[in-house]
């Protein structure tokens, strides 16, 4: 009887051990399963992290190159400098097709053919290192046709280049009318391209608004960032001074005043407050120029005349004096109702109080059926009754 219950707590001993060990192996199991589910779940918010454009990333001042490595895998081209200089022949004066603030743009030719523009950065300044950094953070990402597509980079030491698709008809800017030291001659713009141009401008901004979340701000549009390929189709580029705007419906962002003189919302000068709608506002002045081939700011003209967007507003409105402010390069190519259509939206997206400016997309619906209406005739100055010569400044991308 004695041996029995010897046996009996013997089973029990061993029974109660064997259940521990398979409570110590699924507890073991549970806790690998949980940390491996962390180590994943940690792995892809990384990821997530990476291949999403933050606000952090836009700003953070330390942020080193090692992130670009990210953009060969996105299709951008990375040069060594040594292909540049010889693609640009060295950087040479003759090939020289735009200056900035942050350096020159040169025309270009690569290995394969390509004819392309490539942007030098200045070699000291802050802000042209921060520029740089955001054209290939954000051009890497974006998809559009309306929008200038960067080929690639170098980035070697000091030297920072940007390598641009090359359009053959350089800035809008030079066709509306003459940039200060340019000796060459460009055909001024026929009515149906200056449509075709205010449509294609605006859908690139368009995509920025409406088609990227959080919103992008360009912050810099104007006629020279306005470039022209060899059919004289427009795209949108200078993205040195872009900004995320807020996801939030009516929502702003607070930054230092950055863009160019006349072009500049009225509430982002006052406040530095950057909204979707100071866009809309440049957009605006854009359209202006296109109307009346002026420069947005020219203190020579008489007392009244000087700041476009003032002297043109009272006119935008009004049947018999919107004639006034036509450029008179385009006599006889429009029709008034084309012409009140067009200055109404103008007028609309240069309006004082940012909230009664419209939406990049209903600017585009409002021009949509005024191009398709276009027939294609030829008129004198459309770019299909003459040739564009090539000149070291008839033929540019980027400004830089």
């Amino acid at each position: 009887m004695e041996a029995e219950n010897d046996d009996y707590h013997k089973k029990e001993r061993a029974t109660a051990v064997t259940i521990l060990v398979f409570a110590s192996l699924a507890i073991a199991s549970l806790f690998i399963a949980f940390s491996y589910y962390c180590y994943i779940r940690n792995k892809v918010a990384k990821r997530l992290k990476n291949s999403t454009y933050t606000e952090k990333a836009f700003e953070e001042k330390g942020n080193s190159f090692a992130n670009l490595k990210v953009t060969a895998e996105k299709g951008l081209q990375v040069f060594t400098f040594k292909q540049l200089h010889s693609a640009t022949g060295g950087f040479g004066k003759s090939n020289v097709i735009g200056h900035g603030a942050f350096g020159s743009v040169y025309r270009g030719v690569l290995q394969d053919g390509r004819k392309v523009a490539v942007k030098l950065m200045d070699q000291a300044g802050k802000q042209g290192e921060e520029e740089f950094k955001v054209e290939v953070e954000l051009l890497c990402r974006l998809r559009s046709p309306y929008l200038l597509p960067l080929i690639g980079y170098c980035s070697e030491s000091s030297h920072k280049l940007l390598v641009y698709e090359f359009m053959a008809n350089g800035g809008l800017q030079e066709h509306l009318y003459p940039t200060n030291g340019s000796n060459n001659f460009c055909p001024k713009l026929d009515w149906k391209t200056r449509l075709t141009i205010a449509l294609e401008a605006a859908k690139g901004l368009e995509y920025l608004h409406e088609h990227v979340n959080p919103p992008i701000i360009h912050r810099d549009l104007k006629s020279s960032n306005i470039l022209l390929d060899k059919n004289f189709h427009a795209k949108v580029s200078d993205f040195g001074l872009a900004k995320l705007g807020s996801d939030k419906a009516g929502g702003h962002v607070s930054t230092r005043v950055l863009g160019t003189q006349g072009y500049v919302a009225p509430e982002y000068a006052l406040t530095g407050h950057l909204t979707t709608k100071s866009d809309v506002y440049s957009y605006g002045v854009v359209l202006l120029e296109l109307l009346t081939g002026r420069v947005p700011v020219d203190m020579k003209r008489s007392p009244g005349k000087g700041v476009l967007v003032s002297w043109a507003l009272p006119r935008l409105t009004d049947r018999e004096k919107v004639v006034e402010i036509m450029d008179p390069a385009l006599e006889g190519q429009y029709s008034m109702k084309e012409v009140i259509q067009v200055a109404a939206i103008a007028a609309m997206c240069v309006q004082p109080e940012a909230d009664y400016r419209p939406l990049m997309a209903d600017v585009v619906q409002s021009l949509v059926p005024l191009v398709k209406q276009q027939r294609p005739t030829v008129k004198a100055g459309s770019y299909s009754s003459f040739h564009v010569t090539q000149s070291p400044h008839a033929a540019q991308s980027p400004k830089a």
